[in-house]
């Protein structure tokens, strides 16, 4: 059934063209500019809905999560008050109490058995009554066996990373690259990639490359911008930390 001259719908599109009409150049007619935005429209569509497969759909496909075979309370270590054993004036202080550094300056990466056993040493005298606690001392302590952590970095024989260069003789905090992972009760779930089977961590939280915070991509380009802003570009040649 026709619409009725006087229609909403019909004198709307009757307006419409009229403005083509009276605005556009000669060449060009109003059914081209509306076909021309109709194909505008489902290339939108089209674009928003690849972002949304790219960078929601597959990452969720892409990555494969597992919890780390044992909780750990960084907050509670970090607190002096809660407990006794950690020293360290200030907070990198006390990570470096049990995240030490190597004779070459590297970081020895998560803490052995026998840095954990100098104060949770007897299986039969918990220092507190958390379930992990136990699990960890009945399971691992008393069986003098290492906790299998998943690593969510691991860095590559081929290359030298000196953490006590940026430590300690940059002065840097650990939570200008690692953020406030002291305060965290407990640990993120490991994501490694379902193809090549490596840790999410290594490519930066967001697949598509943006990020917020310094420890949501660290690259080497951004190793080298941060060298750049500081005025060390003689940090960013290829030897200093490939070998």
């Amino acid at each position: 059934m026709e619409k009725p001259e006087n229609a909403p719908g019909k004198s709307l599109k009757s307006d419409w063209r009229q403005f083509l009409n009276k605005w556009l150049p000669s060449w060009l007619s109003p059914d081209q500019v509306n076909t021309g935005l109709r194909g505008a429209g489902f290339l939108l569509i089209g674009f928003v809905a690849a972002l949304i497969v790219g960078w929601v759909v597959f990452p969720m496909v892409l990555y494969s999560s597992q919890p780390q075979p044992l909780q750990f309370n960084h907050a509670l270590h970090m607190d002096p008050g809660a407990v006794i054993g950690i020293d360290g004036e200030t907070e990198r202080d006390r990570c470096l109490y049990c995240h030490e550094f190597g004779s070459d300056g590297v970081f020895h990466g998560i803490p052995n058995l026998y840095t954990c056993t100098g104060c949770h040493a007897d299986p039969e005298m918990p220092m507190g009554d958390s379930p992990e606690e136990l699990r960890f001392l009945n399971e691992y302590v008393a069986e003098d066996k290492e906790v299998p952590w998943l690593r969510y970095y691991r860095q590559p024989d081929c290359v030298y990373f000196s953490h006590i260069a940026h430590v300690k003789m940059a002065d840097m905090d650990c939570t200008v690259c690692h953020g406030e992972h002291g305060e965290s009760t407990s640990l993120p779930d490991y994501e490694a990639n379902r193809l090549t089977g490596y840790s999410i961590k290594i490519w930066g939280e967001r697949i598509s490359g943006l990020k917020k915070n310094t420890w949501d991509r660290m690259k080497m380009s951004d190793c080298a911008a941060c060298h750049t802003e500081y005025g060390l570009e003689q940090n960013n040649a290829c030897f200093v930390c490939h070998k």
